[in-house]
């Protein structure tokens, strides 16, 4: 069991979770999201809220992400994207908001992690979500 959908995005974000900043009041470091941020965390809460679950996904679940950019330049549909920002980066912040909305209890759930990014006709991010067999033999693609 699991599910699979597409988020359309005509720009897919690229600010990243590692974007927090710090300031120091009185020697104590306090940490806060700058606005690009909380922008960037708003829109995806928004769109990933129209496909959660009823309940939320239990057990060792695979994530697999495809962040599909929207072409420019000489670039062609499915080639991959080799500039910034890091795909390990965006999976951070992707996983906590479907972490808060519900797909899952917690991402510790997130066994196998699959993510690739490519320049694309159709912008937006892709996502499937599989049930995993306790035993591990899930786990051969």
């Amino acid at each position: 069991m699991g599910m699979t959908f597409f988020v359309a995005l005509e720009d897919v974000p690229t600010c990243t979770h590692q974007q927090k900043k710090v300031r120091v009041n009185r020697g104590i470091p306090i940490f806060y999201e700058p606005e690009k941020l909380k922008k960037t965390r708003s829109l995806l809460m928004e769109r990933l809220d129209e496909h959660k679950p009823d309940e939320p996904m239990h057990g060792p679940l695979r994530l697999v992400v495809t962040w599909c950019f929207k072409k420019k330049g000489k670039h062609v549909d499915g080639e991959y994207k080799t500039t910034k920002p890091d795909v390990d980066n965006m999976l951070k912040l992707l996983q906590d908001c479907m972490t808060r909305l519900g797909f899952w209890d917690d991402d510790r759930f997130v066994v196998s992690l699959i993510s690739e990014k490519y320049w694309a006709d159709v912008p937006g991010i892709y996502i499937e979500i599989k049930e995993m067999n306790q035993d591990g033999l899930g786990s051969v693609l």
